[in-house]
């Protein structure tokens, strides 16, 4: 039973969506860098702890205790050169091996990462608007043609290092283990990856006539209470082993969209996810004006700014 939670990143964009709920539900440990959100507001009972910092003494003790971790921690780019991005991206990848080596080292048996769709988008910009492939399946090799989906998707290949065990390519006598044999004498710490699609209102002003994007982001929408109930859901399942015994999940995180063409099985099947919006009903009025309405063009088709 999950009854204590820390979240990182706890003044940010997704946490602000979390936590109400999140507090009336269970215990919660908050940490971020500063304790004030992006409207201004202070943010209750956050511990100041910068986790991108190596000496994870300085913030192994909020790990002590608690049920599962909720890492949505973040350092924002600002190079405005996409190939300089690497060096930021490279902090926040450390960060993430920060947040699960504290939690591993402190018995932690949960931890859920805020990933994103981004970590496998080369599929999305190369094959999904241009209507060579139908729909993503979340264990597909993620590929990304930027150094943010790239993090992503280094988050995820690290959580499963985590929870399979393996830890390591050597022997208990110092040799290298090619046999796995080491395996059985490490924790495997339970790992959730969500890959979080558009959380966000979507605005039609802001698209000025860009259909493919708005069809996009339509199938990527996540609400509010869908995204507070997949993350909780995802704390909270009981067993999120595969096949091989490897307690390591990734699902997107979108709403019941219609236009949606990233996958929602397994988060369905292994988590109980039942999301309960959908962004065709909610801006119905506003795809009727820009989708459907006369003399629309690019509109046709679920996905991409042509007809098909």
């Amino acid at each position: 039973m999950v009854n204590k939670i820390l979240m990182t990143g706890a003044t940010g964009y997704i946490a602000n969506q979390l936590l109400p709920t999140f507090r009336e539900n269970y215990e919660m440990v908050l940490v971020d860098v500063n304790e004030v959100n992006r409207n201004g507001d202070r943010v209750e009972g956050v511990e100041i702890a910068d986790l991108i910092d190596p000496d994870r003494s300085k913030y192994a003790h909020l790990f002590k205790g608690v049920d599962a971790v909720v890492h949505l921690g973040y350092k924002r780019r600002t190079a405005d050169n996409p190939l300089d991005h690497f060096a930021e991206e490279k902090q926040n990848v450390e960060m993430a091996y920060n947040v699960l080596r504290s939690a591993y080292d402190a018995g932690v048996p949960r931890v859920v990462i805020a990933s994103s769709n981004h970590a496998s988008d080369w599929y999305e910009h190369a094959l999904i608007h241009r209507r060579q492939m139908e729909a993503l399946d979340p264990y597909k090799l993620p590929l990304s043609d930027n150094f943010y989906g790239w993090a992503k998707a280094t988050y995820e290949h690290m959580g499963f290092l985590f929870a399979c065990g393996g830890m390591g390519f050597g022997s208990s006598s110092g040799g290298e283990d090619h046999t796995g044999g080491s395996q059985s004498d490490q924790r495997r710490m339970g790992v959730v990856m969500v890959r979080i699609g558009a959380p966000r209102d979507i605005v039609l002003e802001s698209y000025k006539g860009d259909a493919a994007n708005y069809k996009r982001d339509l199938g990527a929408y996540i609400s509010p209470r869908d995204i507070t109930q997949l993350f909780a859901k995802a704390a909270e399942a009981p067993n999120i082993e595969n096949e091989h015994g490897v307690p390591w999940l990734v699902v997107y995180g979108i709403s019941n969209n219609t236009r949606a063409f990233w996958s929602l099985s397994n988060a369905r099947e292994v988590l109980g996810y039942e999301p309960q919006d959908d962004s065709e009903v909610k801006y119905a009025a506003d795809i009727q004006r820009f989708l459907m309405g006369d003399g629309t063009t690019g509109a046709a088709g679920r996905v991409g700014g042509g007809s098909g």
